[in-house]
Parts: structure tokens; C-alpha cells; sequence
């Protein structure tokens, strides 16, 4: 299928983070900004304020790494799966999307979030933190992950689906701190799991 531009030659780019599922922000792309992207492998936009091709993070390093590039039904707007090398919002935020009803927080949300906060203990180790203290300790770590997963199959086996959810809940903590204290990530992990479906 062929990109159908609009009358200014543009067409619409959501751009959306490969590893969280996240939106990053919204922007436009020409004919040459497409090109460019799939030649470079990197995220090329067109300015509409600019009137300019636009590389995004040639100037700030926050480069955007595109996996995919997709076409919706109709054809008039890509998404763009991107791997961020910073921050994709021109003021420093993670995402542009950083106004209105940001409480509310989507459940593809909850396991990135999780994983900045670990990340951010371990930089910052605020004195009396449960997860600086998990990290410190590879064995402590490592017992708590066996001893959760332990909690969740026995309330499969005999509890409410609630207590399910809550064990789940504690279990999927542990491995997040537990993979962080390896400097790995839940994505290292799917990763895994996208290269087996092959």
C-alpha cells in the first residue's frame, strides 16, 4: 500500500516506544522524511514550524532508532516504532503526551513506570529503601523471586483469584528488582520471547 500524503504533502506519525508500548508524540513526516528513515534507520520528520527536514535528535542526541515503520488501513498515517535514545518531548519529558489526565495510568504503563523507578533507586539510594536493600543483596533478591513465585502458585492452586492478582503483583516486583540488579530489563526478557516465535 502507498502512503496517501495530504494536500501539503505531509502525513501524520505517531511515534510510539518499541520496548513499552508507549506514545512518544505526534508529528508529521514528507516523501523525503519517509526516505530518509528507512535509509538511515533513524526518525526523520518534516517541521512544520520549520518549514524544515527534520532529524529528530540531531541536535539534542535524542535520537529515535525506527524498528518498524507501519501504515494504518486507509493509508494516510504511519506509526513509527522507535527505540528513544532520550527523552522525545522537546521540554525533557519522556513523552509529549505529559499534560491532562497523567493519574491515569494505563495498565501498558504500570511495568515501564516500575522499571524507572527501580532504575532511579539505584542511581539515587534513597537511605531505607526496600528495593536498594534488594539490590544490594543478589542472594536476598533471588530468595524473594523463588518464595513469590512459590505464593502465587499456591493461591492459584488454593486462593481467590484476587490473592492471585496481589501474589502476581509481588511476583512480577521481585523479577523487575531482580533484573535490574543484573542491569537487565523486562524488554531483554521479551526480546527473548519475539526471537522464539519465529
Amino acid at each position: 500500500m502507498e502512503i496517501r500524503f495530504d494536500e501539503q504533502g505531509l502525513v501524520p506519525v505517531i511515534i510510539q516506544d518499541w520496548h513499552t508500548g508507549e506514545v512518544l508524540t505526534l508529528a508529521y513526516a514528507n516523501a523525503e522524511a519517509v526516505e530518509r528513515t528507512r535509509s538511515t534507520g533513524e526518525l526523520h520528520l518534516w517541521s512544520r514550524s520549520r518549514q524544515e527536514l527534520w532529524h529528530k535528535g540531531a541536535t539534542s542526541g535524542n535520537t529515535q532508532k525506527v524498528r518498524a515503520l507501519r501504515l494504518d488501513c486507509d493509508g494516510d498515517a504511519l506509526l513509527a516504532l522507535v527505540e528513544p535514545a532520550g527523552p522525545a518531548c522537546h521540554t525533557g519529558e519522556r513523552t509529549c503526551f505529559h499534560h491532562g489526565d497523567t493519574d491515569a495510568r494505563a495498565p501498558h504503563e504500570i511495568l515501564p513506570e516500575l522499571e524507572r523507578t527501580l532504575r532511579s533507586r539505584q542511581g539515587e539510594r534513597p537511605e531505607g529503601s526496600y528495593t536498594v536493600k534488594l539490590l544490594d543483596d543478589p542472594q536476598l533478591i533471588g530468595e524473594k523471586v523463588m518464595e513469590e513465585a512459590e505464593e502465587v502458585a499456591r493461591a492459584a492452586r488454593e486462593e481467590t483469584d484476587e490473592r492471585v492478582d496481589n501474589e502476581a503483583a509481588d511476583l512480577l516486583y521481585h523479577l523487575l528488582v531482580l533484573l535490574r540488579s543484573r542491569d537487565r530489563a523486562l524488554s531483554d526478557a521479551e526480546e527473548v520471547l519475539r526471537g522464539r516465535r519465529r
